[in-house]
């Protein structure tokens, strides 16, 4: 990026206005690019704790500080600069999830769940990935309903419903 800056920097003192706006484009797009990256990453961090609450049916705490964080993450970054608008919409999610990250979230969670007792492709059989990408998406919404500043308390919220249901199956 340094790189594209000094470009940037020569082009406009040459006045050169489309080369500049080129750049502008250029460097903007790798912003959304890295952003994206980021959003998957904290998407497949929910996932992954998702599957193993879903083939445990428990939650243990540093599985909740991950689910809270990953969201309370996922709602920081996903809002752009004018806070009006998201790098990913409400009805793009479910997309995402299965196109691009449920299967290394699968992959991932295999190491963990019991203790690495399935491989991705059994775990891939055993969990119920409707179950799955609803629980997820439900974690989601919240990002758009609440504040940051009411979201840690609704996902705690939400985090003691999926136990309760974990219990009482």
């Amino acid at each position: 990026m340094t790189q594209e800056l000094s470009d940037l920097r020569n082009s406009i003192l040459e006045q050169r206005y489309t080369d500049a706006l080129a750049i502008v484009d250029e460097l903007e797009g790798m912003s959304k690019k890295a952003i994206l990256r980021q959003i998957k990453s904290f998407l497949k961090i929910l996932l992954i704790h998702l599957i193993k609450n879903q083939i445990e049916k428990r939650l243990t705490n540093s599985w909740v500080a991950s689910i809270r964080n990953a969201v309370r993450e996922i709602k920081e970054v996903n809002i752009k600069e004018n806070k009006k608008s998201y790098y990913i919409n409400q009805d793009e999610w479910e997309n995402l999830i299965e196109e691009e990250v449920i299967e290394d979230a699968i992959a991932d969670a295999s190491l963990e769940v019991l203790n690495g007792k399935y491989n991705q492709f059994e775990l891939a059989d055993i969990i119920d990935r409707t179950e799955l990408i609803q629980t997820a998406l439900q974690f989601l919404l919240l990002t758009y309903i609440y504040s940051a500043k009411e979201l840690p308390k609704v996902v705690a919220e939400t985090l003691t419903q999926l136990l309760d249901s974990d219990l009482n199956p």
